[in-house]
């Protein structure tokens, strides 16, 4: 059968009240059956607001939109038996048990009783997680959450199926299966719309729709819009020792357009008609050795976007105090284990990191870096071993060891019901900072992460890369000497996430020591060391170019750093 359009849209806008801007700018597209077409685009972009207005839960200020022919308007009931929706949120009953939620779905989607046993084994056996259908939904993994939504969006086979970043949180073995079910999904009739902030997410796409400011940047195979950046993206690879000053020499030049470090290399891309000479004098007395790369549509992405956030300027240089640690481990973790009942969430875990590295946790969800990290902060007791932070054991001296450490969680921890300017006020209080210090530190952040528009805003409404800033924020203002970031920039744009680690670059040159969960892979090429940590055990540790390095073959011959990951699990 030939491809139909599913959704049509024509010159649809959506207005907000007290919104100077429209969400969404009079955009066009059609979104074809038997594909997987990618919703992509920074934070605030319009992305939710048009899956809202797609799924029928929202109707557009002005423009028109169809879903199978049924205008979302006049019959968005409609639109609800023949579309499934997984929210961005986790939409689920945490206190229902997996078949609960399935059986509560087919109740709402009105489900005969004789198809429901069917039904649910087929849903079951498809996602495997048939053998946790007794588990609550609250106590499942990432990966096992996002199984379990997508199972209750597929209880009546939709023709179009709304994802709206399902991959968030999720490690990439759980992300390749989900792609993978998703994939097998996708026939003639059925087509997908997968919102994402993981660009890697979205090469995987037939189609992409960027979306920027509520208008449509590009709209078409993602492969084309890659294609334009052929010749202008280029590794530094004599780099490792100074990466982090390179990237940041590089920035302040006109004529490249976006830098990334990139395991021991330097990403960069060049604006459209720089000379590749440019690298012989880039740097003062110093000739980089350049060598062309193969454009990722992240590079096209931000050059669409004409972005440019220049890596080095972080006002936090002048706030934050210098660390003189030397090669001396700040952080030092022997043989920690955590036992659960006869569960062993980590076991007999090793290692140390000097003074300005930066150390990735590295796992699938469930493998136990959340319970190594925990306890490495100070927030779990460990059964047996021991950790230490700038010398002070966690166990025998907790305050002392706290008051060197930042900590930012992997879920918005700040509180929600203060203000911006609250959370800052009881954060500086609870460091000890009162009076003059703490008027001062608190202005310096404020303008540093350009917080003023938001100080009377409450926390929980605050737009993802502004609870960002101001999470971190509350953790850096006692100038600590090692930061703790659990799963950081989580669900955040590329954009977002540049701006985040200049601020960490530019701490990390100062000294300071950075402790980092992620499942972002593209993310964990900041890192000077990973431990790779599964089933309680870390079972591989080095540099990214190590791991990768040590996964190469005939089948991988470039491996990246998600190839190293899931081949390393594989192979234990």
């Amino acid at each position: 059968m030939d491809e139909v359009s599913l959704v049509k849209i024509s010159s649809v806008s959506k207005k907000f009240a007290g919104s100077p801007t429209p969400a969404l700018d009079s955009i066009s597209t059609d979104i074809k059956s038997g594909r997987i077409t990618g919703l992509v685009g920074p934070d605030g972009s319009g992305k939710t607001t048009l899956m809202r207005l797609i799924s029928g839960l929202m109707l557009p200020s002005s423009g028109t939109l169809t879903v199978c022919g049924i205008d979302v308007v006049k019959k968005p009931e409609e639109i609800h038996e023949i579309a499934g929706y997984m929210p961005q949120r986790f939409g689920l009953y945490e206190d229902l048990t997996v078949i609960e939620n399935l059986r509560l779905y087919a109740d709402l989607q009105g489900v005969p009783n004789e198809e429901r046993s069917e039904l649910f084994d087929r849903l079951l056996e498809f996602t495997d997680i048939k053998r946790f259908q007794p588990r609550l939904a609250g106590a499942l993994s990432g990966g096992m959450k996002q199984k379990l939504g997508l199972m209750c969006a597929l209880i009546r086979r939709p023709k179009l199926l709304l994802l709206d970043e399902p991959s968030v949180g999720v490690d990439p073995v759980s992300r390749r299966e989900l792609w993978k079910i998703v994939r097998e999904l996708v026939g003639n009739e059925t087509g997908v719309v997968w919102s994402t902030a993981y660009l890697d997410e979205a090469e995987r796409c037939d189609e992409v729709i960027l979306l920027n400011e509520g208008k449509i940047l590009y709209s078409g195979v993602p492969k084309e819009l890659t294609a334009t950046m052929r010749g202008r993206t280029f590794l530094v690879k004599d780099s490792a020792s100074g990466r982090r000053q390179i990237l940041a020499s590089a920035m302040k030049n006109d004529s490249i357009r976006d830098g990334v470090i990139q395991g021991g290399s330097v990403r960069l891309v060049l604006k459209s008609g720089t000379d590749s000479s440019l690298f012989d004098t880039l740097i003062p007395d110093r000739r980089l050795a350049a060598v062309p790369a193969e454009p990722r549509f992240e590079d096209a992405f931000v050059d669409l976007l004409q972005h440019r956030h220049v890596h080095g300027e972080s006002g936090i240089a002048s706030m934050i105090r210098a660390v003189h640690g030397g090669t001396k481990s700040v952080v030092e973790a022997e043989g920690l284990t955590k036992c659960f009942g006869d569960f062993k969430a980590a076991d007999n875990i090793s290692f140390s990191i000097p003074s300005g590295r930066i150390f990735g946790l590295l796992g699938p969800n469930g493998a136990g870096k959340s319970t190594t990290f925990k306890m490495m902060c100070g927030l779990l007791k460990p059964t047996g071993g021991k950790a230490t932070v700038n010398g002070i054991d966690l166990q025998h001296a907790p305050s002392k060891a706290r008051s060197c450490i930042g900590y930012m969680a992997q879920k918005f921890s700040l509180y929600g019901n203060l203000s911006v300017a609250q959370n800052l006020d009881f954060f500086a209080g609870v460091y000890g900072l009162y009076g003059t210090p703490k008027r001062r530190t608190i202005g310096e952040l404020v303008e540093m992460f350009d917080l003023s528009p938001h100080l009377n805003s409450s926390a929980s409404e605050l737009p993802l890369g502004f609870k960002q800033r101001l999470a971190l924020s509350c953790s850096i203002m006692h100038s600590p000497v090692v930061l703790f970031l659990d799963e950081p920039t989580s669900g955040v744009d590329p954009l977002t996430r540049r701006e985040f680690w200049n601020h960490i670059n530019v701490m990390v040159e100062k000294g300071v020591t950075i402790v980092v969960t992620t499942h972002f892979m593209e993310e964990a090429e900041y890192c000077d060391e990973i431990g790779l940590i599964y089933q309680g055990r870390m079972i591989a540790s080095g540099s990214p170019d190590k791991l990768k390095e040590s996964v190469r073959s005939a089948a991988l011959p470039e491996p990246t750093l998600e190839d190293a990951f899931v081949e390393l699990i594989k192979g234990t």
